[in-house]
């Protein structure tokens, strides 16, 4: 099935209140951004949830479970559960929700990097929460920890909820660590790797960086599919060089608060929108929810915990 899969990421753990007016915080806002994506074209929907009063990522079952039950009896969107959760939670923390909830779909990020937010305490004078300044300059002396334990358990913990893992790949070498959990048993083939660039720590946002990843992919497995994740500014812009190479595409508050230059995004359906232009005009057509099961081997939303 040669269609394009659009995934929106909806709140992540990065942006914090204080840096746009229209970031889903409450779980009835996760919600309407992302039954607003899917009505714009998205078939997955990437979630994180945070404290319904400060904004704060947390890692909270029942609000996890209040999300994906809203969703599920408004869309049939595909729902795809972090495991990365917010900075400086440990490894039960992030990898609860996956028993908890059995998604079809989870994110798994592939190995340890620093991602560095620091700098973005700059250019703001005051902030909406008090938690914010120090959660922002926390990345400073910190780094992400993805060990390969981590990835055994996580991946083990998707096997058994029948989950399909999301791999995050913020450098080549990580896709090293894809072939280590299929060789082992721990990921089914063919994997599904979503390629992450721009973020400050990882790989920069660079056409030559997307199509040295694709092709050090395509050397490791025979079949695979594959998704890329852009960051601020370059998240249109690398999408579309992932639309004309084949591939699928996020977008969402998460990764960007624009939807074009300047222009503050009031939901990630704008994003979408914008996405879903570009693939009319390159005639790609964009998958549905129940398309994209198909294509990436999901067991249903019938089997999930939510």
């Amino acid at each position: 099935m040669n269609k394009m899969i659009i995934t929106a990421a909806i709140t992540g753990s990065i942006h914090t209140p204080t840096m746009s007016d229209y970031l889903p915080i409450t779980p009835d806002q996760i919600v309407e951004d992302a039954v607003g994506a899917w009505k714009a074209g998205a078939a997955i929907a990437h979630i994180h949830v945070r404290n319904p009063e400060t904004g704060q990522p947390i890692t909270d079952l029942n609000l996890f479970r209040e999300v994906g039950a809203k969703i599920k009896k408004q869309c049939n969107l595909i729902l795809c559960p972090t495991t990365g959760g917010g900075l400086g939670m440990t490894t039960e923390e992030r990898v609860a929700q996956v028993p908890f909830l059995k998604p079809e779909l989870a994110s798994l990020n592939m190995g340890s990097l620093s991602i560095g937010i620091f700098k973005l305490a700059e250019k703001y004078d005051k902030f909406k929460f008090s938690w914010e300044p120090e959660y922002i300059k926390f990345t400073y002396d910190y780094s992400f920890p993805n060990t390969f334990k981590t990835l055994e358990v996580f991946s083990k913990a998707m096997l058994d909820a029948g989950t399909k893992p999301e791999c995050e790949i913020y450098e080549v070498g990580m896709i090293n660590h894809v072939a280590w959990l299929v060789e082992r048993g721990l990921i089914k083939r063919p994997p599904h790797m979503q390629f992450v660039l721009g973020l400050f720590g990882g790989m920069p946002a660079t056409a030559q960086n997307l199509v040295f990843l694709y092709d050090t992919a395509k050397r490791q497995f025979d079949d695979f599919t594959w998704s890329v994740a852009a960051a601020g500014k370059d998240q249109i812009r690398i999408g579309a060089m992932a639309m004309a190479m084949g591939g699928h595409v996020r977008v969402g508050l998460e990764d960007s608060l624009y939807a074009g230059k300047g222009i503050m995004a009031k939901s990630s359906a704008e994003q979408v929108e914008m996405v879903v232009r570009m693939a009319n005009v390159l005639s790609i057509d964009v998958a549905t929810p129940d398309e994209a099961r198909e294509m990436l081997g999901l067991k249903g939303l019938d089997k999930v915990n939510y």
